[in-house]
């Protein structure tokens, strides 16, 4: 038995601070219609992708307001949601939210075909500074504008178990374990990540091979696909990485792209094939010794997780 699933990154090129959503949504529309022309069932689009990437700048929380949105779809996005759902595409949407309450999250939104809100996911591990920092070229202020969500969850949409996770989750083994013991199939992973990281300007040669490498770790050892979706090229002066790639259970790279700007790469695949590392090498149930962690953990002074 097969359950063959076409997935499609939509890279961003450069969202600057003046092109308005209306342009922004334009773009999106035009990618998920390439996407769905080529037969893809879902599309990724990345991280903040309505909006140029703001934390590069630090501000009053009041006069950022409008980098956020209120509800979702909203009178900007509902034609990508009206053009998705006559399409029949789902897709995953990466924005600011303020909530009712005041709270602030870089979130993730998953659409299935239909036009159903699947799920939200906030990103956890969020980098960067909360204050100014005048020795930088420019801000990574996130710190500042987003507090960090709490948890991993797996939905069932599209077939299969699906994921997801925000830019820095990335780096963190956890995000993948996590979602990994729920059985989760498919990851789609969002980011806008600068080419030039100010703590260690040694790293800035090794951002390309860094982003891959932790997605391929993710995606091989907890037996999953990952879709990761960049916004990069020149943005507001800064350069942003791109080389979005959607990745096999087995870590390879099954396509990736080769531009800067907007492009979106496809990849048909069988959500079956996971089986043949979470039934394998990466059995949790038989293989996998969590006591063995908390031992450890006990013995550091460490408490571990329940």
């Amino acid at each position: 038995m097969s359950r063959i699933l076409t997935l499609a990154a939509a890279q961003m090129g450069p969202v600057q601070r003046d092109h308005t959503r209306d342009d922004v949504v334009e773009r999106l529309i035009h990618l998920l219609r390439e996407a769905a022309e080529r037969g893809a069932n879902v599309v990724a689009f990345p991280e903040l992708a309505l909006t140029t990437f703001f934390p590069r700048w630090h501000v009053p929380l009041e006069e950022a307001e409008h980098y956020y949105e209120t509800e979702m779809p909203n009178r900007f996005t509902k034609p990508l949601w009206d053009e998705a759902a006559r399409l029949g595409v789902g897709f995953s949407l990466g924005y600011a939210l303020r909530q009712d309450d005041g709270r602030r999250f870089n979130v993730y939104h998953l659409v299935e075909r239909d036009g159903r809100t699947v799920g939200v996911f906030r990103k956890v591990h969020i980098p960067g500074h909360a204050e100014h920092e005048e020795w930088r070229d420019f801000q990574h202020a996130e710190r500042h504008y987003f507090e960090p969500g709490d948890d991993f969850p797996v939905w069932r949409a599209f077939g299969g178990l699906v994921g997801m996770a925000i830019c820095n989750d990335r780096r963190w083994s956890e995000t993948y374990r996590v979602m990994g013991l729920q059985g989760v199939e498919v990851i789609f992973i969002g980011y806008n990540t600068p080419l030039h990281y100010a703590p260690d300007p040694t790293q800035n040669s090794l951002q390309a091979f860094h982003n891959h490498l932790v997605m391929q770790a993710g995606a091989y050892q907890n037996g999953t696909f990952v879709v990761g979706v960049a916004k990069g090229g020149f943005e507001e002066g800064v350069e942003s990485l791109a080389q979005s790639v959607i990745l096999a259970p087995s870590g390879q790279i099954l396509t990736q792209a080769v531009s800067t700007g907007d492009e979106v790469i496809v990849a048909r695949v069988d959500l079956d094939l996971t089986n043949s590392y979470k039934q394998t090498l990466f059995d949790f149930d038989t293989y996998r010794i969590p006591q063995a962690y908390w031992r450890i953990a006990e013995q550091k002074g460490v408490v571990p997780p329940p």
